[in-house]
């Protein structure tokens, strides 16, 4: 029975899609209505973080970002599911690349590439976006979901465009074995980690912290260049890329050097415009007594 439904959800939001972004920002606006007003959709849980994060700011300040956030939130929800049906030559007008050198320095050079990445601003839009771009394989290393028809949903929206979905815990091997020419991996590495596993805490946004370490064991036992890369909003609709080399010799650096590193600049983006990051996670689900700084 879920199948079916998750069937049927599909094929209407697959019609959606289908509709001009004027008519669907119109959605958006309801949807920002409802989730703001109406549902209260997680503000307790976004109000929290942010007056964790920005003890500096008073309470209309994050009011305001708070607001931002959903308008945003609304606009990333349609946006999504436009991805179902956007053409690629549509895609390529409203999602640009910044600073592409800084990937295609190493590809060039016959080296893969990890990307670092977060929950900011439209990230829906980096695998199909990416992939329109770069003529070389892009895996997207993603977490699996309970419900397995709207992840194969999901994956087949992402992937439209070539990106190559891998689970979180095939990552490594399938980094190490692709190896026959140069490729591009992404991580997305901001959100909470399983707590059983996690050893390793830091600052970040004015809070201890636990964080996923992915990134750089697979980076240093690969030895793979690490670009760090956000998509920044520019207007509804249009959305641009951006790189900068985050470690070009990963086995050089000190251990966590590379995840301070990531969450020095993801720290860095979401103080820039801070109603472009997910607050509506609950990123800060435990904390420890001290953190490993």
């Amino acid at each position: 029975m879920s199948v079916l439904i998750n069937r049927i959800v599909s094929s209407f939001l697959y019609l959606i899609s289908l509709l001009p972004f004027w008519v669907l920002y119109i959605f958006a606006d309801i949807l920002f209505v409802l989730l703001y007003y109406v549902v209260g959709y997680r503000r307790n849980v976004v109000e929290t973080n942010l007056k964790n994060a920005f003890p500096n700011k008073n309470i209309a300040e994050r009011k305001t970002i708070a607001r931002k956030f959903f308008r945003f939130l609304a606009d990333t929800i349609v946006e999504t599911i436009k991805l179902r049906s956007i053409s690629e030559s549509e895609l390529k007008k409203r999602f640009k690349l910044k600073n592409q050198e800084e990937v295609s320095q190493y590809l060039d050079n016959n080296q893969s590439v990890l990307i670092a990445t977060g929950h900011y601003a439209n990230w829906e839009w980096s695998a199909p976006g990416n992939s329109v771009y770069f003529k070389e394989p892009l895996m997207i290393i993603y977490k699996p979901q309970s419900n397995k028809s709207f992840e194969a949903d999901i994956n087949t929206m992402r992937s439209r465009f070539g990106a190559v979905m891998v689970p979180m815990k095939q990552a490594l091997r399938q980094i190490v074995s692709y190896s026959k020419k140069p490729f591009i991996a992404t991580l997305l590495a901001d959100q909470t980690p399983i707590q059983t596993t996690t050893n390793f805490y830091l600052q970040f946004l004015n809070q201890p912290t636990a964080v996923f370490l992915g990134v750089e064991k697979i980076a240093k036992i690969t030895g793979r260049p690490i670009v760090f890369y956000y998509t920044n909003r520019i207007k509804r609709g249009y959305q641009e890329g951006i790189f900068s080399t985050l470690v070009a010799d990963p086995k050089s650096t000190n251990e966590y050097e590379i995840t301070k590193l990531y969450h020095q600049e993801m720290e860095r983006i979401i103080n820039q415009r801070p109603e472009l990051w997910l607050w509506s996670h609950k990123r800060w689900k435990f904390k420890p007594q001290h953190t490993n700084e």
